[in-house]
């Protein structure tokens, strides 16, 4: 993997990164030990652009970064907003499967592009340990191509938009919305995105049609899909030919071959 000096996260400004950060006490649900995490100010960072697959480009600090929650006590690792909602038949499977092995880690009060990937990389092996839903361990996958965007690293970014793709998937037919505040037109939405960057036209474009004429999806969404789908007629001619139209979507999750 390329190495990228954190410098470049806030473009050409002159600021020290570790002023827009502070630290965050917390208690971990899995052994309980009391420990702090590295946070974002909220006034810290700037939205630079937005990509068609609700990539924030950032300018200042990426907060991406700090979006795992991590317990160098047992190894206890989630995305933030999960870290202290894991049921008690769920932490089991953390002391078996991960405290029993762990060793502790030691990072640098400002985390760069190689730290913040295989800091989501151990919250994916959590979550795949206690069978987490589909489209939390989708939505790890998609952020962790999002950070490999960022360092150009395309080949891996490419599999886990694939693998990010396949779980959501799973998730649309199978589990509940909304899912991290999407509703099902943005997932919907979403699902063709990705299939469109997995060269998959022919399936996103089925996607966005269903965005587009439901009634329930919002204007926002349905701009968005008539966009993507208008990308797709502009750059690929092979939608119209019938022969082409067999696509393959994979039914299994292989996270653990990820790694």
């Amino acid at each position: 993997m390329k190495e990228v000096n954190h410098i470049m996260t806030i473009s050409e400004e002159n600021i020290d990164i570790s002023t827009l950060l502070y630290d965050k006490t917390i208690k971990c649900p899995i052994c309980e030990n009391e420990f702090k995490v590295r946070s974002v100010k909220t006034s810290a960072y700037r939205v630079k652009e937005k990509d068609s697959d609700f990539f924030i480009n950032y300018t200042r600090i990426n907060p991406y970064f700090y979006d795992i929650w991590l317990c160098n006590t047992c190894g206890y690792t989630a995305i933030k907003t999960d870290f202290e909602k894991i049921r008690e038949i769920k932490k089991e499977l953390i002391v078996k499967n991960i405290s029993l092995k762990w060793k502790p880690k030691t990072y640098p009060l400002v985390y760069d592009e190689k730290i913040a990937i295989e800091r989501y990389k151990l919250a994916l092996i959590n979550y795949t340990v206690i069978n987490a839903e589909s489209y939390k361990k989708a939505m790890i996958c998609l952020k962790i191509a999002w950070i490999y965007r960022i360092i150009k690293d395309t080949e891996n970014e490419n599999k886990y938009i694939k693998n990010a793709l396949d779980g959501f998937l799973e998730a649309y037919y199978k589990e509940d919305f909304p899912m991290y505040g999407m509703d099902r037109y943005t997932v919907m939405y979403l699902i063709g995105e990705l299939h469109r960057r997995c060269s998959n036209n022919e399936e996103a474009l089925l996607w966005f049609g269903n965005v587009i004429t439901s009634s329930m999806s919002s204007q926002k969404i349905k701009d968005m899909g008539r966009k993507q789908k208008d990308l797709i007629k502009s750059t690929d001619e092979k939608y119209r030919n019938p022969n082409n139209n067999q696509i393959q979507t994979k039914k299994k999750f292989p996270f653990l071959g990820l790694f």
